[in-house]
């Protein structure tokens, strides 16, 4: 068994996951997100989707974005 890095349980079914060069042991998925996910810039959620990039900047949403003054960035782009 290995023990999640995060809150420490010991568990037969934890995983792996490789990121930037490095190895990360989870018992869940939402420990892992709380690890790795990056954070909005703006209101500070967690960016678990695709979120919008600005520069070096991550955000989970244009509307985020554009309040933290990025332009050109639109959630939604007519078909």
């Amino acid at each position: 068994m290995a023990a999640c890095e995060v809150c420490g349980n010991d568990y037969d079914r934890a995983f792996e996951v490789r990121m930037g060069g490095q190895s990360h042991i989870f018992d869940s998925f939402e420990c892992a997100i709380h690890r790795l996910a990056p954070n909005c810039e703006h209101c500070g959620c967690r960016v678990v989707g695709h979120g919008v990039e600005a520069g070096n900047q991550v955000f989970c949403c244009a509307h985020c974005a554009v309040a933290q003054g990025q332009t050109g960035l639109r959630d939604h782009i007519p078909a």
